[in-house]
C-alpha cells in the first residue's frame, strides 16, 4: 500500500518532504525487536525502544566517566536506529546477521536520509555516523544506555531474550556485549555484573 496514497501536498517542497519522512518514521512502531516488555504482554517495537534510551539518556549522565552532553546523546538515541525501517533489527547475539548489519544499515541511511532537504540530511545523518562511530563520549554514552536498555529488560523477563534464542546464550557473550559500562560507566557496570552472576545462577544464561 502506498503509504502516501492520502497525502495532501502544503504547495512546498521542503515542507512535504518533512512530512512524508514524519509518515515513513512511523514505521518504527512495526520494526519488532526480540526484547520483551517488562509486563511481558508483546514485544517492544523500535519506537519504544528509542523512547526509553533516550529518556534514560536525560537520568545517568552522573555515572559517566567523562563529561557529556545528554541532550546531544538523545539526538543520537532518537535518530540511531531509524535505519532499522528499511534495513531491520539485528538481534545483539546474531553472528550471521552482524556480518551483513553494516552495509544493509548504510543502503537504508542513503534511501531514508536522502528523502529530507540538505541539511536536514546532513544533520541527521551526522547523528547516526557519530553514534555508529562510537568515538565521542556522548556517543559512548549513547551506546552504553542502547545496551544497557535491553539488559535491563532482560532481568525484568527472567532472561527472555537470553533464554528465546535458538542457541541459548551464554555468559561470555553478555559480558562481551556489557563490557562498554565496564570503562564508560563503571559503577553501572558493578550493578550489571551482579544481574549476570543471577541470571547464570537461575539459568536464564548458559555458564
Amino acid at each position: 500500500m502506498d503509504m502516501f496514497r492520502d497525502f495532501i501536498p502544503s504547495g512546498s517542497v521542503r515542507l512535504d518532504q518533512l512530512l512524508k519522512f514524519s509518515i515513513t518514521i512511523d514505521k518504527m512502531t512495526s520494526v519488532l525487536r526480540r526484547n520483551l516488555l517488562i509486563d511481558r504482554s508483546r514485544r517492544e517495537n523500535d519506537a519504544e525502544h528509542s523512547w526509553h534510551i533516550s529518556v534514560m539518556a536525560l537520568i545517568f549522565a552522573e555515572f559517566a566517566v567523562e563529561k557529556v552532553d545528554p541532550l546531544h546523546a538523545v539526538e543520537m538515541l532518537l535518530v540511531h536506529d531509524l535505519v532499522e525501517i528499511y534495513a531491520g533489527d539485528t538481534f545483539a547475539y546474531d553472528v550471521e546477521g552482524y556480518k551483513t548489519k553494516a552495509e544493509r544499515e548504510r543502503k537504508a541511511a542513503d534511501k531514508l536520509f536522502s528523502t529530507l532537504p540538505p541539511e536536514q540530511e546532513e544533520h541527521i545523518r551526522s547523528l547516526w555516523q557519530e553514534f555508529e562511530s562510537r568515538t565521542t563520549p556522548d556517543a559512548r554514552y549513547a551506546d552504553c544506555l542502547d545496551k544497557l536498555q535491553p539488559f535491563l529488560h532482560n532481568t525484568m523477563t527472567e532472561g527472555h531474550t537470553w533464554r528465546a534464542t535458538d542457541i541459548r546464550t551464554v555468559r561470555a557473550q553478555v559480558e562481551k556485549r556489557m563490557s562498554a559500562l565496564e570503562d564508560f560507566m563503571p559503577e553501572v557496570h558493578k550493578w550489571v555484573v551482579k544481574n549476570i552472576e543471577n541470571a547464570v545462577s537461575r539459568n536464564w544464561l548458559r555458564k
